[in-house]
């Protein structure tokens, strides 16, 4: 196996972390007799030689050993080893246009990446070999390898056909299902036998396992094979499978290693998470199916369905619009469960689902209500922070998490991020004001969670329109500018006292400090609010309106709108902003452009439809703003009407998988239809 490994100048070599002169030694390991040792091997292996996927020289002058390694029949958990060259190979990713996966980088890397995909697809007759290897693991992980660098379509669709025919091993099974329906893709000539195999698989007398894995694969690539019945078929097979499964061996590795560590995050049920997973992303936007097929899963006697269920059901609800009343109260039913895992799974999804969480409400509360040790999460290092079902109630805006919110303002220990979760509660929270504004008083200005605790109080206290909290703001305030008083908090502070408006006065000589500051926009805005001086804060404004900063252009141009007509020096500068900016800029300048002038209607509605089409991420704002203007909106109807089609949510068509993008987007939709509707109401 290791025949020439000495004759390589290993040292003049590197991975990810300099000198490869190591890597004989990690070879070495993987084909040790100690466990232990090899985890260690594959640990270092993934650590440095293909350290996040990458591809270093040393990575190529390891194939040839890993493949020797691999099929030496002697060897113990070769399928690791097999499943390091197919990510070595670029072979990791599931593409159906037979792309590499390499990406971009360096012109150097690019080409690393090119030589280890030839080497890796070199040894392809190794992987064919292992297909039917005497070990399971090692078949199971085999298919894939073939069919993505075994270069001869004809002999690829043999194997698998005559090995799907004779295998017995369920968990062996699937991965044949898996490596047939990624062969059809890859290889469109050959998908109509390979689509034969697999409609024979999804119908009796074969095992469930077999059949879910068959369904899923067709559903991906030919749905017009799939039975009508498909929920209730797969829900069925589902539940058979349970009746049978055999719990997973434990692991047997005692090193705490980056290996083991990806093993404990896997599900208990690996197996059965992945035939439904893969059944649910090839389902895509057929929403209503795959509510239906979660609702299954989530009325399964088996605890391991019902906890890949909730999981999986976080996914859905991120990435497509519907309604989720039924599933979400399903998961809600499983914060009663004896086994902590599920009830956890169930804590973490519903908190970020904000007010979509509602249906499960009740049950949050009475776990809230029951076990006040969940109210706080200590954590061996860091901070206390809020608790789960706590925080998922508070979010839901429902308002019995009030009084508990109160004990806890009331105790010797109040979390960092307690007023994060508040904020959703809006004006449900107006009885814990003096607590949280005894909790502001707190806070020092230079501390380092002077931000984290800050800023969340001091918004939703100004939220709430609480004239009391002048004195906390002025304190913070009063200790800046330029002396440790960190701008945002600076900046939060200054919008408090500018929300009181004349009721503020005693803020306006301490608010003028910071007309010359990084927070000049956000003090010219308070003493606006505060004074109504249009020749005291325009000058500040015109001048931030020049910033080099796109931020705080776009911040300038927010403030100068409160203005309205005063602003009028400031249209020049709007108008440039409106036609070239960021798509920040041109919504925050078309937005002071209407309210300075609402009779000029052209350039607004120009910059406006042009961020909207452009970018996501302003639309909530934009949709704001066009309910705002009512029927002046209307040549821009289009768009919300647009919106309310699309199926999938709309910061998810970027890839966005933010802690809030479920919020955002609900409440895009509302503005929408408020939009839509030309209505004026609150949202």
């Amino acid at each position: 196996m290791f025949t020439g490994i000495d004759d390589i100048d290993w040292a003049s070599l590197t991975h990810a972390y300099g000198s490869a002169r190591d890597v004989p030694r990690l070879l070495r390991g993987l084909a040790s007799d100690d466990p232990a040792e090899r985890e260690t091997a594959l640990d270092g292996m993934y650590g440095a030689v293909h350290h996040q996927g990458s591809v270093y020289d040393s990575t190529l002058a390891c194939v040839p050993f890993l493949l020797a390694l691999a099929e030496c029949e002697e060897g113990r958990d070769r399928a690791g080893i097999v499943e390091l060259l197919v990510s070595i190979g670029g072979g990791a990713d599931d593409t159906e246009d037979g792309a590499d996966g390499t990406g971009g980088g360096s012109r150097r890397g690019r080409e690393l990446h090119a030589r280890a995909q030839d080497a890796v697809r070199a040894g392809a007759p190794v992987f064919a070999r292992l297909a039917g290897d005497a070990d399971a693991g090692v078949r199971q992980v085999a298919p894939r390898a073939v069919v993505r660098f075994l270069d001869e379509p004809a002999r690829v669709l043999a194997l698998l056909r005559d090995r799907i025919q004779r295998e017995r091993e369920d968990h062996v099974l699937i991965a044949l299902a898996e490596g047939l329906g990624l062969f059809a893709r890859r290889h469109p000539a050959y998908s109509g036998p390979a689509l034969d195999v697999l409609t024979v698989q999804s119908a009796p007398p074969n095992g469930p396992a077999l059949r879910l894995a068959a369904l899923g694969q067709l559903a991906a690539g030919a749905p017009d094979r799939l039975p009508e019945n498909l929920v209730a078929m797969a829900v069925g097979l589902l539940r058979e499978r349970s009746t049978v499964r055999q719990p997973g061996e434990p692991c047997h590795a005692v090193t705490d290693t980056l290996a083991r560590h990806f093993r404990r995050l896997r599900p208990s049920d690996e197996e059965g998470s992945q035939l439904l997973r893969t059944l649910h992303r090839a389902l895509g936007d057929r929403v209503p199916e795959r509510i239906a097929l979660l609702n299954g899963q989530l009325t399964s006697p088996s605890t391991s369905d019902r906890c890949n269920a909730v999981w999986m059901s976080s996914g859905l609800f991120r990435e497509w619009r519907g309604d989720y009343t039924e599933p979400v109260a399903l998961i809600g039913r499983q914060l009663s469960a004896e086994e902590g895992g599920l009830r956890d799974a169930a804590v973490s999804v519903l908190g970020d689902l904000f007010e979509l969480a509602a249906p499960a409400a009740d049950a949050l509360h009475t776990l809230a209500t029951t076990r006040p040790d969940l109210w706080v999460r200590h954590w061996d290092r860091g901070t206390p922070t809020l608790g789960g079902p706590l925080k998922a109630l508070a979010r839901t805006g429902d308002p019995r998490a009030v009084p508990l919110l109160a004990q806890i303002l009331a105790g010797p220990v109040v979390p960092d991020d307690l007023g994060v979760a508040v904020g959703s509660l809006g004006g449900h929270a107006a009885p814990l004001a003096p607590a949280l504004r005894r909790e502001l008083a707190t806070v020092a200005p230079g501390s380092p969670t002077a931000i984290s605790r800050a800023l969340p109080l001091l918004k939703i206290l100004t939220e709430l329109g609480d004239e009391a909290a002048a004195g906390e703001a002025l304190r913070l305030l009063r200790s800046g500018p330029g002396e440790g008083l960190n701008g945002l908090i600076a900046q939060a502070a200054l919008r408090a006292a500018g929300a009181l408006g004349p009721a503020a006065r005693e803020a306006v000589p301490v608010v003028r400090r910071y007309l010359d500051s990084g927070s000049a926009t956000a003090a010219a805005g308070a003493l606006w609010s505060i004074e109504g001086d249009a020749e005291a804060v325009l000058p500040v404004l015109l001048g931030e309106l020049k910033a080099k900063d796109p931020y705080r252009r776009t911040a300038a141009a927010g403030e100068v709108a409160s203005l309205g007509p005063a602003a009028r020096p400031a249209l020049r500068a709007l108008k440039r902003m409106a036609r070239s900016g960021t798509v920040w800029e041109r919504t925050a300048a078309a937005y002071a452009l209407w309210r300075i002038d609402a009779q000029s209607l052209e350039p607004v509605l120009a910059a406006l439809r042009s961020a909207w089409t452009e970018s996501p991420y302003p639309r909530v704002r934009i949709a704001g703003y066009l309910r705002e203007l009512g029927t002046a909106a209307a040549p821009l109807r289009d768009l919300p009407e647009a919106e309310l089609n699309a199926r999938q949510r709309h910061l998810a068509r970027q890839g966005g998988h933010g802690s809030d993008d479920i919020p955002k987007d609900e409440r895009l939709l509302r503005l929408c239809r408020e939009v839509v509707r030309g209505g004026q109401g609150d949202v």
